[in-house]
């Protein structure tokens, strides 16, 4: 459940960000979507990064859960 609402609070943080960044632009269009661009991708490499640590530690879960199933069965 926390890795959703990590994942709603990106999406929320790049809408706004995406919106004050179109109504404050005191600079032209294009140099506006450029900026934009520029931390569309930032926000987009940290989503990446985040969704990967989950599937690091959903992965490590698994491991040291199946590890101590075996072990409790007698197995190796």
């Amino acid at each position: 459940m926390n890795a959703i609402k990590v994942t709603l609070g990106v999406f929320a943080g790049i809408a706004l960000g995406v919106v004050g960044g179109i109504i404050f632009a005191p600079s032209k269009g294009s140099s506006t979507r450029k900026r934009i661009l520029h931390r569309g991708e930032e926000y987009g490499d940290e989503l990446k990064e985040k969704f990967e640590d989950l599937i690091d530690s959903m992965s490590d879960q698994y491991d040291e859960t199946k590890k101590a199933t075996m072990s409790s069965l007698g197995k190796k």
